[in-house]
């Protein structure tokens, strides 16, 4: 599996990728965001809410699991931190088959029920404002994606 990497130097830097990568997603696709407390993941979501059209606040549902937002796709954000078990039934299929993008904060709690082709993107603590981006896509439509991200 082919991994990709970058340093971004500041928040605004992780939004424009996450908006690069927001103007190629397709209905279906599901993005699983790892990263420490204070990492990006939040960040990262409000970026490609942007590259959706999202015009709301984007914040992170942790008490509510997940939050909708409607742009040229839905967006299913779902934080996952405070799951106490890993298979309670909130019907997360129904939205990685759905008509919109699906993120996950914390993917890692949920493995067991995430599809087999997604995007995990690490979110790494890199210096004081720097984070490092590592994207590891699994399934022939996210390593385009990726190559298309990074070839730009």
């Amino acid at each position: 599996m082919e991994q990709f990497e970058l340093i971004v130097h500041s928040p605004e830097e992780t939004r424009a990728i996450a908006r690069r990568l927001a103007e190629r997603l397709e209905p279906g696709m599901v993005i699983a965001l790892e990263g420490d407390l204070g990492a990006g993941k939040t960040t990262f979501t409000k970026g490609l809410a942007e590259g959706l059209g999202i015009r709301q606040n984007v914040n992170s549902p942790t008490f509510t699991i997940m939050k909708q937002y409607e742009g040229r796709l839905p967006l299913y954000h779902m934080d996952v931190y405070r799951l106490e078990d890993e298979w309670e039934d909130l019907g997360f299929d129904e939205y990685f088959a759905g008509d919109g993008v699906t993120v996950v904060e914390w993917a890692h709690l949920i493995a067991g029920q995430l599809p087999n082709e997604r995007l995990t993107i690490h979110l790494l603590h890199h210096g004081d404002n720097e984070r490092k981006l590592v994207f590891e896509p699994l399934g022939h439509r996210y390593e385009q994606l990726c190559k298309e991200i990074f070839a730009s």
